[in-house]
């Protein structure tokens, strides 16, 4: 049980320090492509003609849009081949829309397939298809290791300069700070997280 809380611990830093140090695009970029969740959970809901299975996406204010435009999309898709295709790309959108605005990110269009989202996003999809994290903290471990060594290491290249040289000095000054800021980040990540997971248990200990 203490191995599984340490790695469960570890692998909620990785995240968190891996975003703070490497910085992270919008958490919903995954979710507005063709082959995206959202979409992907659009089709199966328009097939099976069940709302349900999209409203988990958006906010509790938001279901009834959904369910409006769900039901005319059905409607519409009873006209003909061209008449599902549009209210089938109808529905994608409304629902991509509210998804992100739900999330506080504006919408930019529906995204094709395919793309290149990062080693992060494929190793997090793929962990939830085989019920393994270890991908994961792998994946985000190395992208926190790397990137406090180039950070170091830039450091390190700055630092001999010569006293006389105010321009290096202040070059060295810069990498310094970027560098210290990093790992103060990760550490009070680190300790942030720990005390999350705390409070969540302190009921269970309170019984």
């Amino acid at each position: 049980m203490e191995s599984r809380n340490i790695f469960r611990k570890l692998t909620a830093v990785a995240a968190v320090s891996a975003a703070l140090l490497l910085g992270s695009t919008s958490a919903s970029a995954h979710c507005d492509g063709e082959d995206g969740p959202v979409i992907g959970a659009a089709r199966q809901a328009l097939e099976a003609g069940n709302p349900n299975l999209v409203l988990i996406w958006v906010q509790k204010d938001d279901e009834a849009q959904i369910k409006g435009a769900f039901q005319h999309a059905l409607e519409v898709r009873k006209l003909s081949p061209a008449a599902r295709e549009l209210a089938d790309q109808y529905f994608f959108e409304t629902l991509v829309r509210v998804h992100r605005a739900g999330e506080g990110a504006p919408y930019t269009g529906i995204k094709p397939a395919g793309r290149d989202l990062g080693p992060a996003v494929v190793a997090g999809d793929k962990a939830l298809e085989t019920r393994s994290v270890e991908p994961v903290v792998y994946v985000l471990t190395r992208a926190v290791e790397e990137g406090v060594h180039g950070k170091f290491e830039n450091v390190i290249a700055k630092k001999d300069f010569d006293r006389n040289d105010v321009a290096a000095g202040q070059q060295y000054v810069k990498a310094y700070v970027d560098y210290i800021h990093s790992v103060e980040r990760i550490y009070n990540a680190s300790a942030a997280s720990e005390a999350h997971e705390h409070e969540q248990a302190a009921p269970a200990h309170a019984h």
